[in-house]
């Protein structure tokens, strides 16, 4: 049975997913297998569509596109596939920052009014450049309905605005913190905040898929974001992301972010003394510690109790879902980055941390509206609500109200009427007690001018 198994694992045939893998019986003999399989299944059910980049003990193990790139269009996802990174921007500018420090420019306790003579003194005289790195200034997270791009418009947003503790006294995540650190970077360096990144970072690295975003310039390479609402997926809005800036608006590969990775474990950028304050806890966030840009915290190794310390940054920006993860202690570092908004990044890292440190972990359960939505487009509407009533109380299965619903009204818009019902009705059975499953099938029958 074991054999079978595996051989339907090879053949993408996806069985017994559900089950845990264990150290003895391995389906697969090495890591880079175990983590194909595991992130297969993700993209399989849905879950991951984008590339990925692995590496351990300072060797790269894994490099694959999942997916598409451009699913108008069927253009895969590959490892130079370019991805909008989100906040793992935040990185880079504190990189920057740092040489700046380095060079003597800039002073991390000084008041920013130092360098910023124009900005609200009551404010200015207060916050310190290491309190922006550290989401400890108390400048607000603005977000606004109009975008703006020039870095002092967007300043502007904020900059008269209360701030919502005294700086140094608490933690609070703030993008608008880091645009101002953006900000700050130009006017001391008298250059645009892209220009020194080009010169600081990506052309030492060679980090040539890289850049900052704009929505208007054809970006060779470049993925388009996407939303989904089961079981379609949606393009997001295109217009311009430039307003992101330096807290949250470049875009690279998996392989430029390698490139990255590697610069963070020498002094190639900064001098160890400096990369060390980098990558120190300053600042107590939630489970964790935010350093400058960075955070650190212990993660869940696969499914088991133990934790190990982790550098890292997740990003979120409409259409992108991004992540890098780095272990110190076997220097290895693991890179996400996704082109739908609804990937399961952190379910992904954990079984990677897992496979890399031959710990146990578990296999993602099959989302069983998606495999009913296989079967009706195979055998029809009978047998996929057999599969589903066979298999709803199935705990290799995740069974979501949500998701079946969605199947249903999938259904109804394209006017398959006795599809819809039976799945409406299904749902108002599996979930009898829920308000969504009976407006949504009374909402069927009204279709079909059943009103009563």
């Amino acid at each position: 049975m074991k054999f079978i198994y595996k051989i339907c694992l090879l053949l993408l045939v996806i069985s017994c997913s559900g089950q845990s893998n264990s150290n003895i019986d391995k389906n697969l003999t090495t890591k880079a297998d175990e983590i194909n399989e595991i992130i297969s299944l993700y993209a399989d059910y849905g879950s991951f569509n984008g590339a990925v980049a692995v590496s351990h003990q300072g060797a790269i193990v894994y490099k694959k596109g999942f997916g598409f790139a451009n699913m108008e269009w069927d253009i895969a996802n590959e490892i130079d596939t370019k991805f909008q990174i989100a906040s793992l921007t935040k990185q880079f500018t504190a990189m920057l920052i740092m040489q700046l420090v380095n060079e003597g420019t800039l002073d991390l306790q000084k008041p920013i009014a130092a360098y910023l003579p124009n900005y609200p003194k009551d404010n200015a005289n207060k916050i310190t450049i290491h309190q922006l790195l550290t989401h400890t200034s108390g400048i607000p997270n603005v977000k606004s309905d109009k975008k703006v791009n020039r870095p002092e418009d967007m300043v502007n947003q904020f900059a008269n605005k209360p701030l919502k503790f005294i700086p140094g006294t608490n933690f609070d995540y703030s993008n608008s913190g880091y645009t101002l650190l953006g900000f700050i970077i130009e006017k001391v360096t008298k250059k645009p905040y892209q220009k020194i990144l080009q010169e600081k970072i990506f052309d030492p690295l060679k980090m040539e898929n890289s850049g900052f975003y704009k929505h208007r310039p054809i970006i060779k390479k470049m993925s388009s974001g996407y939303t989904t609402w089961y079981p379609e997926y949606f393009d997001v809005d295109k217009s311009d992301e430039s307003s992101a800036y330096s807290a949250g608006g470049l875009y690279a590969t998996v392989e430029d972010m390698l490139l990255w990775n590697k610069a963070l474990t020498n002094e190639s950028l900064l001098p160890k003394k400096y990369m060390d304050i980098i990558f120190t806890k300053h600042s107590p966030d939630g489970d964790g510690h935010y350093g400058y840009g960075w955070e650190l915290r212990k993660m869940r190794i696969g499914n088991t109790s133990k934790r190990i310390e982790t550098i890292g940054h997740s990003g979120r920006i409409s259409g992108y879902r991004t992540s890098i993860v780095r272990i110190p202690e076997t220097n290895s570092c693991i890179i996400l980055f996704s082109n739908s908004g609804n990937a399961k990044l952190y379910g992904i890292i954990k079984s990677i941390l897992a496979i890399l440190n031959d710990k146990t972990y578990d296999f993602p359960l099959k989302p069983i509206t998606l495999f009913m939505d296989r079967i009706i487009a195979k055998e029809g509407i009978d047998k996929g609500i057999s599969f589903y009533k066979a298999n709803s109380k199935n705990a290799e299965y995740h069974v979501s109200e949500d998701e079946l619903i969605l199947s249903g009204y999938y259904f109804l818009k394209k006017d398959s009427f006795d599809e819809a019902l039976k799945i409406f009705k299904l749902a108002t059975e599996v979930f009898p007690d829920k308000y969504n499953p009976h407006f949504s099938y009374a909402e069927g029958l009204l279709k079909i001018g059943k009103k009563k």
